[in-house]
């Protein structure tokens, strides 16, 4: 059990790393909130063991790849107009580099039926 610990860290810091060198050019950053950043990284390793995929922990999959692609952390190349209006993603995982607090953050429905 402690080995699977220590790969769920060890996987949970690799995705951090990676996502970072993904959403700082688009203008996002990690949620200051480190005990939500953990708990949805750790969902995502969840996530990839159980599907092969690091899919996003607040967003339903569809057994549809082109719908459930979109949804791929980070998942903000996908939906960058809306999420640039909202200031952060979906599960807040990611919010704008000027946001100091999260918490303030209105989650708007997506509009236009977008996805």
């Amino acid at each position: 059990m402690s080995q699977h610990i220590v790969n769920v860290e060890s996987r949970k810091k690799s995705l951090h790393y990676f996502y970072e060198k993904v959403v700082m050019p688009l203008g996002f950053k990690f949620t200051p909130d480190k005990e939500l950043m953990n708990f949805l990284l750790e969902q995502e390793v969840i996530l990839e063991g159980k599907h092969g995929i690091p899919f996003c922990p607040c967003q339903p999959l569809r057994n549809d790849r082109i719908r459930d692609m979109q949804i791929v952390c980070p998942c903000i190349p996908f939906h960058r107009k809306h999420f640039n209006e909202i200031k952060r993603c979906w599960c807040g995982l990611f919010v704008h580099k000027d946001v100091l607090d999260p918490d303030k953050l209105q989650q708007l429905p997506p509009k236009g039926g977008e996805q």
